[in-house]
């Protein structure tokens, strides 16, 4: 399996997103399943597993901490803190939760997934949105002394403005910004990855399939279950989602010219961008995951890349990446 660094931290070139086995896209597998499936990415080379504490809430958490519990010291784990999350645990979804970054719900977050990761430290701890009501100095500061008790080993930003990113790497290195970042979605180029690249700081792309888009497995007339989160996402609705299957369709042409599968060549154009970029596809079955992974044996020259940009930038996507009850959490 190919390393990358994320700054300092050194993890497979792809990573496995666990979100998927418990929230978010159902059915949901077994938990035996769910299992057997992260562990096989263990033995195939895989050693970035990223989670979070509203995942579930909480059960995503316990259930990457049960899987990964044998080889915990050969893996590296990312978690997320930020949420309010109500002591019950009975609101459904993180779209109902406000954001709380305060120091003493950071540590009371680090508590709860140290506990539930079966393990004595994070190996990369995110605040999982920019909390406007908490400076991100003291967010920063909070997480440095968590570094020094050992709890955390390297901090990062989930979402985050490129002013935020430089202001919390004065107080605190960051190590990595996860973002969403794909064919289906590049308005990181803008001013994220510019400053990543000037700070030396990795990045780590989430949704690198465009929640699904991307994958060859989506059709015109495909139809989302109600509770599908992607169900209530603009860009999958209606006219919006009929218009961005014409960036579907490209992808499959590229794959037929690469003998690849669709997934292969999203990933690996993503791959190809920067040597310090590791998404995180996520998947809950063993054929997707191999067939992620075979994404690293993909290849495109300069002038590929080129076209490929010169095309992308033809192809207009339409709809919000979130529905309106969640944009203002990721502004």
């Amino acid at each position: 399996m190919e390393k990358r660094f994320l700054r300092d931290l050194e993890v497979s070139a792809l990573g496995l997103g666990c979100m998927g086995f418990t929230h978010s896209y159902p059915p949901f597998p077994e938990k035996s399943d769910s299992i057997a499936v992260i562990r096989a990415a263990v033995d195939l080379g895989v050693t970035f597993f990223d989670t979070a504490e509203v995942y579930g809430p909480y059960t995503n958490e316990e259930l990457v901490g049960e899987a990964l519990a044998p080889v915990r010291d050969k893996v590296v784990i990312a978690t997320k803190f930020g949420w309010d999350i109500p002591a019950d645990g009975t609101v459904n979804g993180a779209t109902a939760y406000g954001l709380d970054s305060r120091p003493e719900a950071i540590r009371k977050a680090v508590e709860g997934s140290l506990r539930r990761l079966r393990t004595d430290r994070i190996d990369l701890l995110y605040q999982h949105r920019v909390d406007p009501h908490v400076p991100i100095e003291e967010v920063a500061g909070t997480v440095a002394d968590l570094i020094r008790e050992g709890k955390a080993l390297h901090f990062g930003l989930s979402e985050a403005k490129a002013d935020v990113i430089r202001r919390a790497d004065a107080v605190c290195p960051v190590c990595a910004v996860e973002s969403e970042y794909s064919m289906f979605y590049r308005e990181p180029e803008k001013d994220t990855i510019p400053t990543l690249k000037e700070l030396g700081i990795g990045f780590v792309p989430f949704s690198p399939l465009g929640k699904g888009i991307l994958s060859g497995l989506f059709r015109r007339d495909t139809k989302l279950a109600d509770n599908d989160f992607r169900a209530s996402i603009p860009r999958f609705q209606g006219e919006n989602f009929q218009k961005n299957m014409e960036l579907a369709d490209f992808v499959e042409e590229l794959a037929k010219e690469k003998r690849a599968t669709p997934a292969q060549v999203a990933l690996a154009w993503i791959l190809a961008q920067s040597p310090s970029f590791v998404p995180i596809p996520g998947t809950k079955k063993l054929s997707r995951l191999k067939d992620n992974l075979a994404s690293l044996d993909v290849s495109f020259t300069p002038e590929e890349l080129a076209a490929i940009d010169a095309r992308l930038d033809e192809i207009r996507i339409r709809g919000e990446r979130y529905p309106e009850s969640q944009a203002k959490l990721v502004k």
